[in-house]
């Protein structure tokens, strides 16, 4: 079976635009949430982990004639960085006036040293200004442009690859939700169009003219895991060659009030595993993947390999709509799955397990039945926590700590916790305080979501 390979990255978080922000963000450890600047957030807790404003993108505000909300941009902003860092691009289109993406959050390497980050590599796309024209997919990377597309999207047709060969997989839990609750509210002007709640996947294929599967997987937290999972099908079935996954999530009042009245939402942070912890903290970006078969990026030369999606667990509580199952007989079937799927094992080395980006959300018994399984079957295997640097994003929360997963495989370092007070005796889990090499050659991401939902993935280093 080939490999599928991560070839590309692209971030919009709360630490800034771009992965090198995200890297640096990381091993920075120092994050807190603010009070969103809403008026109508009449809740206790209005907090979350937020874009930066200098950040967030300022277009496109239409698709094909269809509004696109705050989710849509984050996703096609970190669609744009992937796509461009796996050198899929293709040189700039036409300025049309049509469906243009600016922002700065498009500009993703604007604030990057040269050599910052990621070995020095580059795309000259990344260092466009925000107006840069929309780019498709190059022609020259193996995807065959032929069979109608829109010569804007910046593809040269007279190259011989196959974009019905390039799928998207993209999650989000509200979608373009804001969009809604604006009209409703009278916060923004009514639109003449209807406009669907979860479009992210057919807008990031539609803008890069990927005519394989697009589809938006919306389980709830642990959605984008299931997305990457789908993604890694769609190539080891011969469905598709290239897949753009990942997720988007963006603040929505209506989540945000709903936590609220549960009670689930930590008035001062997210701190999952500490003593202190009073619920979870949500927070807004997109993180994106370009996952490969290894057949397909050799014969292409890809630049890059960050590493390889080398296993998938699923399952199912079923047990509660809202709380995990006490025993986390599921959750450790999952795990169990992912880690024999992708032939990793116990102990260091290039076999063993290096690190775990749990799935933690500072909530109570979440933590604890996490905390429990993971003592049991890697008691000694170092956590990293993506929820106590960025909140918990919803569903693009696998997706981020897959991205994580990702850049430590890459640069063999894992970076301190962001500190979190005192740990709860009863989730005796490693977090360490400082960044420490790498010990094993994969690491393991769990998501897991309302309904039962669990997934967990294994992601390994790149062959040499």
């Amino acid at each position: 079976m080939d490999d599928v390979l991560v070839t590309g990255l692209g971030a919009l978080s709360p630490l800034g635009a771009g992965t090198d922000a995200f890297w640096r963000g990381m091993h920075a450890a120092d994050t807190a949430p603010l009070r969103v600047p809403d008026p109508l957030a009449h809740m206790d807790h209005p907090l979350m982990y937020l874009v930066p404003e200098a950040d967030v993108p300022d277009g496109p505000e239409e698709q094909d004639g269809l509004p696109l909300g705050r989710g849509s941009r984050f996703a096609l902003a970190a669609a744009r960085e992937a796509v461009l860092d796996a050198g899929l691009a293709g040189p700039p289109a036409p300025d049309t006036g049509r469906d243009r993406g600016r922002g700065a959050a498009q500009d993703a390497g604007r604030d990057t040293g040269q050599d910052a980050g990621r070995d020095g590599v580059r795309d000259a796309g990344r260092d466009a200004g925000p107006d840069a024209p929309r780019a498709g997919l190059d022609p020259r990377a193996g995807l065959d442009p032929r069979a109608g597309l829109d010569p804007r999207a910046g593809l040269d047709p007279r190259a011989g690859l196959d974009p019905r060969r390039v799928a998207v997989a993209l999650s989000s839990g509200m979608g373009d939700t804001d969009l809604h609750e604006g009209w409703r509210t009278g916060q923004a002007p009514a639109s003449g169009r209807w406009a669907p709640t979860f479009p992210v996947a057919s807008v990031v294929g539609g803008w890069f003219g990927a005519q394989g599967v697009n589809t938006c997987v919306s389980n709830a937290c642990a959605a984008s895991g299931y997305a990457l999972s789908v993604a890694a099908d769609l190539i080891r079935s011969g469905e598709a060659d290239v897949v753009i996954a990942g997720g988007a999530e963006a603040y929505s009042r209506v989540a945000l009030g709903c936590f609220n009245r549960l009670g689930a939402i930590d008035p001062e942070r997210c701190r999952p595993f500490s003593a202190e912890r009073r619920g979870t903290v949500f927070g807004e970006g997109a993180a994106v993947l370009v996952l490969e078969s290894a057949a397909h990026a050799r014969a292409r030369g890809a630049r890059t390999v960050y590493g390889r999606l080398a296993g998938a667990g699923w399952s199912c509580d079923a047990y509660h709509a809202t709380a995990p199952e006490p025993s986390g007989a599921q959750i450790e079937r999952a795990m169990r799955e992912a880690l024999r799927e992708a032939g990793a094992g116990g102990g260091s080395g290039p076999g063993g397990l290096g690190f775990v980006m749990p799935h933690g959300t500072g909530t109570e018994l979440n933590d604890v039945v996490e905390s429990r399984v993971l003592g049991a079957l890697a008691p000694r295997t170092p956590l990293y926590s993506v929820k106590a640097l960025i909140g918990h994003t919803g569903g693009a929360a696998g997706a981020f700590a897959a991205l994580a997963a990702a850049l430590v495989l890459h640069h063999k370092t894992l970076p301190p916790n962001v500190p979190i007070g005192e740990p709860d005796p009863e989730c005796a889990v490693p977090l360490p305080s400082g960044s420490a090499p790498m010990t094993g050659g994969y690491g393991l991401v769990n998501a897991y979501a309302f309904g039962g939902n669990n997934i967990s993935l294994v992601f390994g280093e790149a062959a040499a």
